[in-house]
């Protein structure tokens, strides 16, 4: 083993990746101990892993791979069963007429490639990586070594003689059809487990046309997973069908449906939908998690001032708040969290929703069905014979629907609902293209708040880092005045799953209604000057509430420019 250290030292040398200044203090201090030069060399951050295996790689003549600048196809995977690849530390990297190069952390082991070899009954072509490398490559697309993970059901199921039974309606069977789908019942758990484990918001279950992919979304990233073999595609949506309470039996029109699991003490639901497409039916779960719910508003992402105003608006009386933003900005997790703030034994709430998606102690919650005619307009109705202090309605879809939520503002009722558009103005002129009269706009809104949502900054992982000119200068940032700016950026660890980020929070921008901007919106003025009259009020835009948050070490540049691109930038 020394003799191999001494010769990548060598090796690392002649590159000059090492100097002799750093190596020969190390080499006399371990020469007593009977450490490995070069191991103490990585351990004290000298040298990095990864300088290490391209040695190795220049010295035995083969090619060094970064395994986590890769995505590596399910058929290369394939290639090597799991327990092959975590026996032998390998991943694939790709096959062809019956060999594959597969990346392993020493070159010059014999035995591995020899066993690999034997094992997989084709060539074996080496290639070079880091152990940390190989080990999340194995992680990620082998499901790790835990037992009840996706990648070893998977793998169970695939290469056991397992035999997949019929799935009928519950309670037809004689016990036999239970103990044959046994196996996909375990399956589909360890979906929705790993799921929640890894933090996703979404399970997207989607059959094509060869394959049945499995991707999660993380922090409103799709990321792809270890799909299930395509045969076994119709037996994991039945069994989905069945624990949300679908007819297994209808194939052609959309279906939805609830799901409710215990996954490690904590009870979740799972909002269900089934869609037909060409290759089969894909399914969508939604993990709906009533943790995030008590999030207080700094956890949401206000800074103390946007909290401090947020607070007195939700404290209101009476009047209307809207929260806006295009489909996944956050809104209902926003509006759920002003409930839980202001949800008092001596206030009546009551929400109007389609679907309900978190059930909240001590609030009434209306669920809408279009089928029965029971409508948002019919149950705002209904509900306001209640008395309630306080109604959130899900959406503001059409003028019934609005006319009845600003009566109810200016009779006394605290109103809180979305609407999707891009901006806090913009708000104003939906309402009154949608048929509300101007002045009811103006006497009942108190203040429109427009949001969007941007990563973290991994908190094990963030490390200093200064933005490119050109990101500085879109977020209106001068390049030659951060003096006590915190930019900062993850570099990727397993905390983050190497992506650098880790959670997601919001950027905001409240436009307060006065009476000049009331009288603005009695005239039907254009959003245009509607949002400068706001910024006359001290209104912040997204990109200017990002670019904050940004300077605080929050969230990268690239982040808030990506939320933001569509906002509208004033002229000068």
């Amino acid at each position: 083993m020394a003799a191999k250290d001494d010769f990548l030292i060598d090796t690392l040398l002649d590159m000059g990746v090492l100097s002799a200044e750093q190596v020969d203090p190390v080499r006399a201090e371990v020469d007593a101990t009977g450490e490995g030069v070069l191991d103490t060399l990585v351990t004290r951050g000298v040298i990095g892993a990864a300088e290490v295996a391209q040695a190795k790689a220049s010295t035995f003549g083969v090619e060094y791979v970064a395994l986590g600048d890769m995505k590596l196809s399910d058929d290369v995977i394939s290639a090597i069963p799991r327990h092959i690849a975590k026996r032998f530390n390998a991943v694939p990297i790709f096959r062809q007429d019956g060999s594959v190069a597969v990346a392993i952390a020493d070159p010059s082991d014999l035995d591995t490639l020899d066993g690999l070899r034997h094992a997989l009954n084709m060539d074996v072509e080496p290639r070079v990586s880091t152990p940390e490398d190989i080990e999340a490559a194995i992680q990620k697309y082998y499901g790790g070594g835990k037992d009840d993970s996706v990648g070893k059901m998977i793998q169970d199921i695939t290469e056991g003689e397992v035999e997949i039974g019929k799935i009928g309606k519950v309670g037809e069977d004689d016990g036999t059809a239970v103990e044959a789908d046994a196996p996909i019942i375990k399956l589909v758990n360890s979906i929705i487990v790993e799921a929640f484990k890894a933090r996703a918001s979404d399970i997207h279950l989607e059959p094509l046309a060869k394959k049945f992919r499995v991707r999660y979304r993380i922090d409103g990233v799709m990321h792809e997973m270890k799909g299930p073999p395509k045969k076994l595609q119709a037996s994991i949506i039945s069994r989905l069908k069945i624990q949300s309470n679908m007819s297994i039996a209808e194939r052609r029109i959309p279906q939805d449906g609830r799901i409710q699991a215990a996954v490690s003490g904590k009870t979740i639901d799972l909002r269900v939908s089934c869609l037909p497409t060409v290759h089969g039916e894909s399914i969508v779960m939604r993990i709906l998690d009533k943790e995030g719910l008590r999030l207080g508003l700094p956890e949401l992402g206000f800074f103390t001032d946007d909290q401090q105003t947020f607070e007195r608006l939700i404290a209101l009386p009476d009047g209307i708040l809207l929260v806006t933003g295009p489909t996944g900005s956050g809104k209902t997790t926003t509006l759920y969290s002003c409930l839980n703030y202001i949800n008092r034994p001596d206030r009546k709430i009551i929400t109007v929703e389609d679907p309900v998606e978190y059930q909240l102690a001590g609030i009434n919650q209306v669920q809408v069905s279009e089928i029965i005619g029971f409508t948002f307009a019919a149950a705002l109705r209904s509900m306001l014979r209640q008395a309630p202090n306080v109604i959130m309605l899900g959406e503001i879809r059409d003028l019934e629907t609005a006319g009845i939520a600003i009566n109810a503002s200016l009779t006394g009722h605290l109103v809180f609902s979305t609407l999707h558009t891009n901006d806090a103005p913009s708000a104003v002129t939906r309402l009154i293209d949608i048929g509300v009269k101007p002045f009811l706009v103006a006497s009942s809104t108190r203040a429109l708040m427009a949001q969007r949502l941007v990563r973290k900054v991994c908190k094990k992982c963030g490390a200093p880092h200064m933005p490119s000119e050109a990101e500085l200068r879109a977020l209106a940032i001068d390049p030659n005045n951060v003096t006590g700016a915190n930019f900062r950026k993850g570099v990727g660890c397993d905390n983050c799953n190497k992506t650098g980020h880790r959670g997601r929070f919001g950027i905001f921008e409240i436009f307060l209604i006065d009476d000049e901007a009331r009288k603005l919106i009695y005239e039907k003025v254009p959003s245009s000057v509607l949002r400068i009259r706001a910024r006359e009020m001290g209104m912040r835009t997204l990109r200017e509430d990002g670019a904050r948050k940004v300077i605080a070490g929050l969230t990268t540049a690239d982040e808030v420019i990506r939320a933001t691109v569509n906002e509208v930038e004033e002229a000068e």
